[in-house]
C-alpha cells in the first residue's frame, strides 16, 4: 500500500424522513441559496416541496435553476454562477442525482473563480474556494453526494472533463432511499452499472495488496448484484434502495483507492462517448466494461479476474485461472444485459466507428499513467470496435 491522507468532510443524514434536518444544516452555513434541479421530477415526486418547506421554516430565501442536463453542460453552470452573483446567493442546494450535484459543484466553485467556469474542467484547474454545497439525492449512481469530483460537458467542443478540489465536497447530503422509488427502471439499471464501474475501476489496480479496500469493493459489487435487479423489479423495496444508495457513496468516496493508483480507464473512454453522443453515463460504462476486461485479460491479469469471479460471482476457486477469468467476464456482461436490461453494444445506440480515432486520442491524452494495463490509442480504438 502507498501512503495516503483520507478525509471526508461531508455530513450525511441517511434514511427516511431525514430531510427534516436540511433547513437547520443550511441555515448554519448559508443565508440565501440557489436550488438546482433537472427536468422537474423533483416537483412531481414531492422532493422539491419537502426541501422548500425546510427553507421556508428556517427563513432561507432561494432562487431556482431548473433544467440541468443528464450530462451537465457548462452553459448551465455559467447561468448558475450568474444567478448567484446577481442575487447575492451564498449556497447551492442540489435536488437530484449526480448530474445535478456536479452542476452545483461547478456553480459553487465557479462563483469564486474569476474566469470562465469551463477553465476548471478544460484546463484541469483546482478550485481553491467554493460556496457551501448541499444535496438531496434522488438517484443512486455517481456518488457525487460524498466526493469532491464534478464532470461537466462542453458540447461546443465535444469535451467532457472533470475537476476536483477539497472545497468541492458537499457540506451536507440528505440520503433518503424513498426518494429513489419513482425512478424509471432504466435509470435504476444505469445507476447500478455506474456504481459497479466505480468499484471495478478501483479494484483493478496495479497494486493488489490492499486487502481491506479490495474486500470492501467485492462486498459492494455483491450488493449491487443482489439489489440492483430487486430495485428494478420492486421499485418500493426499501432494503434494495437503501443498499444501492449507500453502495454508490462508498464506491467513489475515496476509500477504495486509498493506497493504490487508479487510472479510471473505462471512465475516460466513456466520457468521450458522452461528449460525442450524449450517452447516459451508466449505459456507456455497461457496454464498455466487459470489453475492456476481455481486452486486458492475459496471463498476467488472469489471477485478478479469477479472484473477482470467485468473490463476486461465486465461481469455484479451484477453477483454472484463465477459465475462471473468462467466466467472470461473461457473468459481468450477462448481468448488465440480462439482469439489468442495459444495451450490450454501441450499435444499439446508433453509434458507429467514425469518431473512434479522435475519441481514443482524447481519452488517452486525459491520462493513463496509472492504469491496470497500459493502453495505447490503438488499444482504445480496438475496445471501441469490440463494443460495436
Amino acid at each position: 500500500m502507498k501512503n495516503f491522507t483520507y478525509a471526508i468532510p461531508t455530513v450525511v443524514h441517511f434514511g427516511e424522513g431525514q430531510i427534516k434536518k436540511l433547513g437547520g444544516e443550511i441555515a448554519a452555513r448559508a443565508s440565501r441559496v440557489l436550488v438546482v434541479y433537472g427536468g422537474g421530477s423533483v416537483k412531481r415526486n414531492g422532493v422539491f416541496d419537502a426541501a422548500a418547506a425546510q427553507l421556508k421554516e428556517h427563513g432561507i430565501p432561494w432562487a431556482e435553476l431548473p433544467g440541468v442536463e443528464p450530462n451537465p453542460r457548462v452553459a448551465t453552470v455559467r447561468e448558475g454562477v450568474r444567478l448567484c452573483r446577481e442575487q447575492g446567493l451564498d449556497g447551492v442546494l442540489a435536488l437530484g442525482g449526480g448530474s445535478v450535484i456536479d452542476c452545483a459543484k461547478g456553480i459553487a466553485a465557479g462563483f469564486y473563480y474569476g474566469g470562465d467556469p469551463w477553465d476548471l474542467s478544460g484546463k484541469k484547474l483546482t478550485p481553491e474556494r467554493a460556496l457551501p454545497i448541499f444535496t438531496v439525492l434522488t438517484m443512486a449512481a455517481t456518488g457525487s453526494e460524498m466526493d469532491n469530483i464534478a464532470v461537466i460537458s462542453n458540447p461546443e467542443t465535444n469535451e467532457k472533463e472533470s475537476f476536483s478540489g477539497p472545497c468541492c465536497y458537499p457540506a451536507v447530503s440528505i440520503l433518503d432511499p424513498t426518494y429513489t422509488y419513482s425512478l424509471p427502471a432504466s435509470q435504476t439499471a444505469a445507476g447500478t452499472a455506474d456504481i459497479m464501474s466505480h468499484t471495478l475501476e478501483n479494484y483493478f489496480s496495479p497494486i493488489e495488496d490492499n486487502y481491506l479496500a479490495d474486500s470492501l469493493a467485492e462486498a459492494i459489487l455483491r450488493s449491487c448484484v443482489k439489489y440492483g435487479p430487486k430495485a428494478i423489479e420492486t421499485p418500493g423495496d426499501y432494503e434494495a434502495r437503501a443498499n444501492l444508495m449507500w453502495n454508490a457513496a462508498w464506491a467513489i468516496n475515496g476509500f477504495l483507492d486509498m493506497g493504490k493508483p487508479v487510472a479510471w480507464s473505462v471512465h475516460r473512454m466513456e466520457h468521450e462517448l458522452s461528449a460525442f453522443y450524449d450517452v447516459t453515463h451508466g449505459v456507456g460504462l455497461a457496454i464498455l466494461t466487459p470489453n475492456w476486461m476481455r481486452y486486458v485479460l492475459s496471463e498476467t491479469t488472469q489471477g485478478r479476474f479469477a479472484r473477482y469471479g470467485a468473490a463476486v460471482w461465486g465461481l469455484d476457486p479451484a477453477l483454472p485461472a484463465r477459465k475462471a477469468a473468462e467466466a467472470a467476464i461473461q457473468k459481468t456482461r450477462d448481468f448488465f444485459s440480462a439482469s439489468l436490461g442495459l444495451p450490450a453494444t454501441l450499435s444499439e445506440l446508433g453509434i458507429g466507428p467514425e469518431y473512434f480515432p479522435e475519441m481514443a486520442r482524447k481519452a488517452r491524452n486525459s491520462g493513463f499513467d496509472r492504469t491496470f494495463v497500459p493502453l495505447s490509442v490503438e488499444d482504445i480504438v480496438n475496445i471501441y470496435q469490440m463494443s460495436l
